[in-house]
């Protein structure tokens, strides 16, 4: 296990930062968080949202020299089983999510803030994502546009924040199960057999058309995912970046399991906890609901 300390993120967009920033004013004053570190702690809470990681942009697959996908039948089986569990066809054919709840940012192991969200999700590129009280500040991202309304206006995400957010889409366990694991190229293995926070669980190793290394670890009674790690080089630091999301909490929503509790630790520093009070699958969504030009949405 890495113990280096991670490597403050640059800025993003001010007025974003800003908005977080506010949420928190009274906790800043009341506690003694140095200024840098708060700040990066609560950008980090919005990674662990889902809204953008801190780490290198993936390069995409050099064209017309993909391999052919090689699974190894150990880690086939598994994988099938995993899909089983958590819903079959039921699980491979959904299109949209609608999660809402409570996230929870740490700073030096100590609860720094917590934040209610409401979060839609199109499958597999499209988001629109609500965080804080009223007013809340919305964030839209349709493939590689993105946008950001609050209450002083709609400004388009800076190229960086949508490729940061696209990273981290990439390798949600909705994404990687149903996504990336059909692409071309991919190498999948079985990685033995470790612990998860006290539970068993098989390990399979991928790596992916990008060439990026993925482990996923299964409970080895249920085969439902318990945790994804993945490393991604910073582009300015060069330094390699170690991100892992756990799983928990799982209750069955229109036949499929969904994880309520999801963990997000960059090198195995814990950064925010997402606790779900709500889940639904394939909730009717209204035209332009992934546009700017619609800032209230449906909840």
């Amino acid at each position: 296990m890495a113990n280096r300390r991670p490597t403050p993120p640059k800025a993003c967009s001010a007025r974003f930062a800003f908005q977080i920033l506010r949420v928190f004013d009274d906790l800043c004053k009341s506690r003694n968080f140095k200024g840098r570190k708060l700040r990066y702690k609560l950008i980090m809470l919005v990674a662990g949202l889902g809204l953008f990681v801190i780490g290198g942009e993936l390069r995409p697959a050099d064209q017309g020299t993909s391999l052919p996908s090689r699974i190894d039948p150990k880690a086939q089986e598994l994988l099938t089983k995993t899909t089983q569990a958590l819903g079959g066809e039921s699980f491979l054919k959904f299109k949209s999510l609608y999660t809402r709840g409570r996230a929870f940012v740490f700073s030096e192991g100590e609860t720094a803030g917590m934040l209610p969200f409401e979060s839609t999700a199109q499958f597999p590129d499209k988001r629109r994502f609500s965080y804080g009280k009223f007013p809340a500040v919305v964030l839209i991202n349709d493939g590689d546009h993105g946008w950001e309304i609050d209450r002083f206006g709609i400004i388009r995400q800076p190229p960086v924040q949508i490729r940061r957010w696209t990273l981290a889409n990439r390798y949600t366990l909705e994404n990687l199960l149903r996504e990336v694991l059909r692409e071309p190229g991919i190498l999948v293995q079985f990685g033995g057999v470790d612990f998860v926070d006290a539970a068993p669980a098989f390990v399979l190793d991928l790596v992916d058309a990008r060439q990026v290394r993925v482990r996923i670890y299964l409970h080895q009674s249920s085969f439902l995912p318990l945790r994804i790690a993945y490393q991604v080089q910073d582009p300015d630091t060069h330094e390699w970046q170690k991100y892992e999301d756990s799983y928990g909490d799982y209750q069955k929503f229109q036949g499929i399991q969904t994880p309520m509790h999801v963990g997000h630790f960059l090198d195995d520093e814990r950064i925010t906890e997402i606790y779900r009070t709500e889940a639904v699958y394939d909730k009717p969504i209204p035209p332009g609901f992934f546009e700017p030009g619609n800032p209230k949405g449906v909840s």
